[in-house]
């Protein structure tokens, strides 16, 4: 391979969806960033609901207004839930009462290519279909080197003073130093969209007795459909095809209700990784893994993107407060590392009580294996 380019910067940010981009938004304004993406460009995702806590983090990046004007193209207002869970009865969960107001049904793709193109406005040095090869410290640098995607023969180097994972679950960065990532369960989502043709603009949850489903309206007249399920307690055949997701969905009341109107419209997307998920490691001599590459949420807390974002601005505050990117070595170094180890400890404590309090309410099922594995 050729180099194509050799970079020397304070912060290289590996991953370019809502965490890497959040940080380079925060990040830019103090240090000379670089942001990598092995996607040219975003793609079509299951995650679409974010908290309305997220409104005071647009606030901080200055974002909120510019946000909030793309109505209908990123966004629409999540006005709430109908729930069945833990009975055949029907439940409403709103937002009336949340001191942050509303939260927002997403596009996406859209709202990952908003925020890209928010961090080139920032100038930030962005590098989109670049994947990383190899990576080696020394010098109190780390140097990393990025193969093209599009172009075998294609490469850059980039210098860092500071390396932050954003990667995702594959935690390519943490990956490279051979730490390992630790697995809570087997949840996998099968998805789906498909035309709008409800009335309704709530939320739909739905538990059965092998997992549970949602379905959401989402900008442009699309709907969401999901199945979540752990990988080993469903034949593989029902989660190839968009006619084996029609059927099992058939077996649900709701899903039912909602396919009999627009399945001729539906695309089958596949299947993605949902379990919960922790590095072994989330820090070390001048790195840290951000968003879903330190910690990730079961879908059903419908936190992943927010935790994300608040993660970033976390990792901004401790980086100002600590000054380690032009102290590599200090003291502070250390204490900057025992803090932000604690900081994603902690968030992954309370996220996994929540999330086996919640999973505990629903006892229709108790005697089945995914209940039983959550009790």
């Amino acid at each position: 391979m050729e180099i194509s380019q050799s970079n020397s910067i304070d912060i290289a940010i590996i991953g370019g969806g809502v965490a890497g981009c959040t940080a380079a938004i925060a990040l830019s304004s103090s240090y000379n960033v670089a942001l990598i993406d092995k996607l040219t460009e975003p793609i079509e995702r299951v995650g679409e609901c974010l908290a309305p806590a997220a409104r005071r983090i647009f606030k901080q990046l200055n974002l909120l207004d510019e946000f909030e004007s793309k109505i209908k193209v990123i966004h629409q207002r999540n006005n709430g839930m109908q729930s069945y869970w833990g009975s055949n009865n029907l439940q409403i969960v709103d937002p009336l009462r949340n001191p942050d107001g509303f939260g927002w049904q997403l596009n996406r793709k859209e709202f990952e290519s908003f925020l890209r193109e928010r961090v080139t406005e920032r100038s930030a040095n962005c590098f989109w279909g670049y994947q990383l090869f190899q990576c080696k410290y020394e010098d109190e640098h780390w140097i990393l080197t990025f193969a093209s995607t599009n172009e075998i023969s294609k490469k850059i180097v980039i210098k860092a003073k500071f390396v932050i994972d954003a990667s995702g679950r594959q935690s390519h960065f943490a990956r490279k130093l051979g730490i390992e990532r630790q697995s809570e369960d087997k949840l996998i989502s099968v998805w789906a969209t498909l035309t709008n043709e409800e009335i309704s603009t709530l939320s739909t949850i739905s538990a059965s007795q092998s997992g549970w489903w949602y379905s959401a309206p989402l900008p442009n007249n699309k709907r969401i459909m999901a199945f979540q399920t752990d990988s080993d307690l469903i034949e593989h055949t029902q989660l190839k095809t968009k006619e084996a997701f029609i059927d099992l969905a058939q077996n649900n009341v709701q899903m039912k209700a909602i396919l009999d109107k627009g399945k001729n419209s539906i695309q089958f997307n596949g299947i993605v990784a949902a379990n919960s998920t922790r590095l072994k490691q989330v820090t070390g001599q001048q790195w840290v893994a951000l968003g879903d590459a330190a910690i990730s949420f079961d879908p059903l807390s419908s936190q992943g993107m927010f935790n994300a974002m608040a993660n970033a601005l976390q990792l901004t505050d401790l980086l100002s407060q600590h000054q380690i990117i032009s102290q590599p070595n200090s003291e502070k170094a250390q204490h900057f590392q025992k803090e932000y180890s604690e900081q994603i400890n902690q968030i992954w404590k309370h996220y996994l009580h929540h999330k086996r309090l919640f999973y505990s309410h629903e006892l229709r099922w108790i005697d089945r294996e995914f209940w039983r594995r959550r009790m």
